[in-house]
């Protein structure tokens, strides 16, 4: 029997939407802005806000997204090394922590969340640690 599909509310719809991107532009290996821009204009899905501001945040500081994931990953990690799904949940949520006013803990439990029903069983633990600790090294903001 197939598993259920899950049920997304507005915000985690908006996050799967630019995970949706993100993880198709890296297996295309084009610019995720460019993969935005296709699926705009193909209108047969609605782009939240939130997907697109997400797509275009991460696009703009990925280099910073990726040096504060490497730097809070323990064991050694490669961004290389995670699954690519985690990668991109790990993108998202460091974004919105950093950059956003979401609450960290909202963040990190629709990172979780999704992690859970789209990657692998070891996901949503290892990804728990990671914003953890990204978490605890966020700058103070003023």
């Amino acid at each position: 029997m197939p598993e259920p599909t899950p049920h997304y509310g507005a915000q985690t719809k908006a996050r799967k939407g630019a995970l949706d991107i993100l993880y198709a532009a890296e297996l295309r290996r084009v610019a995720p802005v460019e993969v935005l821009m296709e699926v705009r204009s193909q209108g047969e899905t609605t782009l939240r806000d939130l997907t697109v501001a997400l797509v275009h945040g991460i696009a703009a500081d990925q280099r910073e997204i990726d040096a504060r994931i490497i730097a809070c990953v323990s064991g050694g990690w490669t961004l290389d090394r995670m699954p690519a799904l985690d990668r991109n949940i790990a993108r998202i949520a460091v974004y919105e922590i950093d950059h956003t006013d979401t609450p960290p803990s909202a963040v990190i439990a629709e990172a979780l969340k999704l992690a859970g029903d789209l990657s692998t069983d070891d996901s949503p633990a290892f990804l728990n640690g990671l914003l953890s600790r990204v978490l605890a090294t966020k700058p103070p903001t003023h």
